[in-house]
């Protein structure tokens, strides 16, 4: 009977802990500007998801951002259109992953998101599959 509250109580911990690493994956990523003056962030994207899905860049500082999708069969794309802001990112997701840069202009709060739609299913951003891109002013 023991051994069962001791099993039991290992579940219920394993299971708190998982609930926190959720709770992190939600977290805003604040990207630092690396010594050599340029913001580096990896955003991959999955079954409808993106990790993470919200990110925040300071203004007139490049920014390198890396995108890739884990491997699935379901096919993703990301998108970020605010050419007002000097950012235009527009590519399919592939487990390769791939680069873009882009200088913000002026801060604002801007959406990414998948572009793909699925017949009966509704769109990915609608399932979820969308994030944000604070930019915030440089100091």
């Amino acid at each position: 009977m023991k051994a069962m509250a001791a099993v039991w109580a290992g579940l219920v911990v394993l299971a708190a802990g998982t609930g926190f690493a959720y709770a992190d994956d939600d977290a805003p990523v604040r990207v630092p500007i690396d010594p050599d003056g340029v913001q580096r962030v990896t955003i991959v994207g999955g079954s409808y998801f993106f990790r993470p899905n919200h990110v925040i860049v300071t203004a007139q500082a490049p920014v390198e951002l890396t995108v890739s999708a884990e491997p699935g069969i379901v096919p993703h794309s990301f998108r970020i259109d605010a050419p007002q802001a000097g950012i235009d990112v527009r590519t399919e997701l592939a487990t390769t992953p791939r680069t873009f840069r882009f200088t913000p202009t002026q801060p604002g709060r801007f959406a990414y998101y998948c572009t793909h739609r699925l017949p009966l299913f509704g769109s990915h951003r609608a399932r979820g599959m969308e994030g944000v891109l604070d930019v915030e002013a440089a100091p």
